[in-house]
């Protein structure tokens, strides 16, 4: 399984690179998974509904099955949040997996920085940073892409894979 992540700061582009990432992968015939980081309390599940007075009733983890899709709510009851790593392992099958966030851990990632950021580009403290996707020329030492230039950003990834 080859895994990208796209990091950044809050409302830099990460989620609409990512998704655009995921769309041009999937286009050229891979398996794309992907893994989403939040720094926010998540609740994908609505009150009121079976599933949720399942987990409000104790229910370590519900599966919502239906016919087009389903869903696993791992309440955490306490326990630690888990690693990426074992984010991963949790996954089916796949070409490739697409990690928003996580910018802590070290697997591969592309840093999403716009010139009018009120933070400091990652990629200076980050050496699992191996590009760099922005709106002006990223004084970064390996590639820098423009972020909307999304075949060139996904070329790069598919044959940094294959290096």
């Amino acid at each position: 399984m080859n895994v990208i992540g796209i990091v950044g700061w809050k409302n830099s582009g990460k989620t609409t690179l990512a998704s655009a990432v995921i769309r041009e992968l999937s286009a050229r015939g891979l398996t794309v998974n992907s893994i989403k980081h939040a720094h926010h309390l998540v609740d994908v599940d609505q009150p009121g509904t079976d599933s949720y007075k399942h987990r409000k009733a104790g229910a370590r983890e519900v599966i919502l099955a239906g016919g087009q899709r389903f869903a696993i709510m791992h309440e955490l009851r306490g326990a630690k949040e888990p690693t990426l790593d074992e984010l991963l392992t949790r996954l089916g099958p796949c070409d490739w997996v697409v990690v928003e966030g996580f910018k802590t851990h070290a697997h591969p990632k592309i840093e999403v920085h716009r010139r009018d950021s009120s933070h400091d580009p990652l990629y200076p403290q980050d050496a699992s940073i191996v590009a760099v996707a922005a709106d002006y020329a990223a004084d970064f030492a390996g590639p820098v892409f423009d972020l909307n230039n999304v075949p060139a950003i996904t070329d790069f990834i598919l044959t940094r894979e294959q290096s």
